[in-house]
């Protein structure tokens, strides 16, 4: 029996050997590219050595592409804890066992949920069942504002560097430097809202994000005050 430790009984005649069987042994392994050394040629002084340039350069793309992939993984990281925030929201939502409670759960419990510092809803004055003095936390709004906060036929504002508008935050607009504006149609009757979604860290939103969690964290907050606003016969 041989006592030869494996690196000293590998040789390069079984290394090409093992290669010329497994072909695609780079292809399934591509970091082993960055341990090889760019083989050593004579040329003349006015000649290039285009295989090391090739050489370096797939290293150099190799790395870049190693870069873009933990990018990737860290953006489905983020991505996948966001959904989770959101569907947690909606559940909690769901549970209220009262408007007053619903409305509570919005404007206190949603921003912790969200890891974010000031959740807000206000709607358009007019609709007495919703803005009434006794659901507390809702801030009321002349007409037009909504069209005038988000531009006209928009659903969606998300703004890198916001001033929260005292009339949306109410007395929580002095923590906002970042916010995402989401229109609120509860149902036919009642007069447009806003659902207003604040952080205190710059950047938080921005436009070019995505806004289906934002909406569907709406819509699904539609669907809980219409459910107490129209209770079934």
């Amino acid at each position: 029996m041989s006592t030869a430790r494996p690196s000293e009984a590998l040789d390069a005649v079984q290394v090409m050997e093992y290669l010329r069987r497994h072909p695609d042994f780079l292809t399934n392994n591509p970091d082993a590219i960055l341990l090889l050394a760019a083989p050593g040629r004579e040329v003349g002084e006015s000649v290039v050595d285009l295989q090391k340039v090739m050489l370096e350069r797939m290293r150099g793309e190799l790395a870049r592409l190693k870069t873009t992939q933990r990018k990737l993984i860290a953006t489905n990281r983020v991505n996948l804890q966001t959904q989770g925030r959101v569907h947690s929201a909606v559940l909690a939502m769901i549970e209220a066992p009262s408007l007053e409670h619903l409305i509570h759960t919005v404007t206190h419990d949603l921003a912790m949920i969200l890891d974010l510092d000031v959740v807000a809803v206000a709607v358009e004055a007019g609709d007495a069942k919703v803005t009434a003095g006794h659901v507390a936390g809702i801030q009321r709004l002349p007409a037009g504002s909504i069209d005038r906060l988000l531009g006209e036929g928009r659903d969606t504002r998300l703004r890198p560097e916001a001033q929260g508008e005292i009339e949306i935050f109410g007395a929580g607009a002095g923590l906002v430097r970042s916010d995402a504006l989401v229109r609120l149609k509860v149902n036919g009757e009642a007069p447009v809202g806003v659902i207003a979604f604040g952080s205190r860290r710059e950047s938080t939103f921005h436009p070019s994000q995505g806004t289906d969690l934002l909406a569907f964290l709406a819509r699904a907050f539609e669907i809980s005050v219409r459910a107490w606003l129209e209770p079934a016969n």
